[in-house]
């Protein structure tokens, strides 16, 4: 076992500005394909560069490899859901639960409330179940369908799904990220949910307001004609129905109950598969091989659709994009850029970097304010550094716990930066593993959502204001060491 020296700030810095360069310079060059591939050779050199510190400050390379494996461990769960809700979009859409779900959207949702209602329906899903990721995946995509077909904004509608499904994972006791922050903190949980609440709520509604503004200058731009074109077409290539919902329903009762994501979802994929040869047997006939009929054709279109999703041909293209799409494929990339993101902050944190660039943002914190602004900026960094958001509450969390107490904070108020720094600013991020899923499903880049996710921009400042001006600023007694 080597005895490594501490890292400077210098060292701690220069992979940190170096990925910073490589991501700009990848944005620059490759716009919005700079997350397929571009963006994860920023992140494998930025690591190297990190290893290579970690070497000269006494680390060798099979303690930095062994942090990298336990790193990409981490995220294999994470792995295993993507994987499965690409199977279960391609078999939602095969079945006709995503398309039925898009044809009573349009029918429903008048385009002055849509934004609003958009958010509202994710976050009732999302406090329900307590996964934004299994929200955003099945009710945000069809809500994104429902978007294209009232000639919304995509941008807008991907803002208010993630609005809308950060803020029932947020509050939800369901929630992994909702247990984690107070168990890092050491708060109990529905005290940590109710003192949320004073952020969280007045964070939404200003949010609500906001997409109910922009919605009713969008009015205008939705036709009738449009809508009822894609529903005649809707009808024209499925069967839709309210049957065609059970697989959807299946899911939010079994997230309800606690089952993990990756079963529930699986589950959801395989009853898609089953419910597509039961009700869509002309769709399967049309997509199935020459050759192929029956039982044959069959197995082959669902098991098609788990692996590689569906592909078909309307006539329309605008359809053509909206109704094909999902499998197990088409979460690779996304997957490449876990793994990538994950080994870079899995170096920085093996070699101490990420821990002394951390620290520095401590320097001169003596105030409530001066607390929570550098936890939360501390979170929102981790998120920037690390890809993920879980490291962003782990870390932070650890570091800041007794440093709070020696300033007199109740640890409540930890908890609450914790989540409102890092849970909710990482779908904002493109590289990170949040924001690389919700591009995989709701395929949107964050950087064109990014200013319309109102609820995750305006719960961490409010946060801050409220710390600066002492607004539910919950106080203990100052420990006598801390005093002397």
């Amino acid at each position: 076992m080597s005895n490594p020296r501490q890292p400077s700030l210098l060292d701690a810095m220069i992979p940190i500005v170096v990925l910073v360069g490589l991501l700009a310079s990848s944005v620059i060059l490759f716009s919005d394909n700079s997350s397929y591939g571009p963006n994860q050779i920023a992140l494998l050199i930025a690591m190297g560069i990190a290893a290579l510190i970690g070497i000269k400050n006494g680390y060798s390379w099979r303690e930095i490899e062994a942090g990298i494996v336990h790193g990409i461990s981490l995220s294999l769960g994470a792995v295993l859901i993507l994987l499965a809700v690409g199977s279960l979009i391609g078999t939602w859409l095969l079945s006709g639960t995503v398309p039925s779900l898009i044809y009573y959207g349009l029918e429903l949702l008048s385009p002055s409330v849509f934004y609003a209602a958009t958010c509202l329906i994710c976050a009732i899903v999302a406090m329900s179940i307590g996964s934004s990721w299994t929200t955003a995946a099945t009710v945000g995509v069809a809500l994104m369908g429902v978007s294209n077909g009232m000639g919304m904004s995509e941008a807008v509608t991907a803002g208010a799904v993630v609005s809308g499904a950060y803020f029932g994972d947020k509050i939800s006791p369901l929630s992994e990220t909702t247990n984690l922050a107070p168990a890092v903190a050491g708060t109990e949980l529905f005290e940590h949910i109710r003192y949320m609440l004073w952020t969280t709520i007045p964070s939404f509604v200003i949010a609500l307001i906001l997409f109910l503004l922009i919605g009713l200058n969008a009015t205008e731009q939705a036709s009738m004609e449009k809508i009822q074109e894609m529903q005649t077409m809707l009808a024209e290539n499925f069967n839709v129905g309210p049957l065609m919902l059970v697989p959807l329903i299946v899911l939010l009762v079994l997230a309800m109950r606690k089952m993990p994501a990756f079963p529930a979802v699986s589950i959801g994929a395989l009853l898609g598969g089953l419910w597509a040869v039961i009700f869509q047997p002309d769709l399967i006939a049309k997509l199935a091989s020459e050759g192929r009929e029956g039982w044959l054709a069959n197995v082959t279109v669902v098991w098609q659709a788990l692996y590689d999703g569906v592909s078909l041909d309307t006539g329309n293209p605008d359809m053509n994009d909206l109704l094909s799409g999902g499998g197990m494929s088409s979460m690779l990339n996304t997957i490449w850029l876990i793994v990538c993101a994950l080994s870079f902050g899995a170096v920085l944190e093996k070699t101490g970097l990420l821990k002394r660039a951390v620290a520095t943002l401590l320097h001169g914190a003596k105030t409530a304010g001066g607390m929570v602004s550098r936890t939360i900026l501390t979170c929102f960094g981790t998120n920037l550094i690390s890809a993920d958001q879980y490291m962003s509450i782990v870390m932070p969390g650890r570091m800041y716990k007794d440093e709070f107490a020696k300033r007199g904070l109740h640890q409540l108020n930890l908890s609450r930066s914790l989540e409102d720094g890092g849970t909710i600013t990482s779908p904002l991020i493109p590289w990170n593993t949040c924001g690389a899923y919700m591009h995989s499903v709701l395929k949107v880049d964050p950087l064109n959502y990014l200013f319309y996710a109102f609820f995750n921009l305006i719960s961490p400042v409010l946060a801050i204001i409220y710390a600066y001006l002492g607004i539910k600023i919950l106080r203990i007694p100052v420990p006598q060491e801390s005093k002397a």
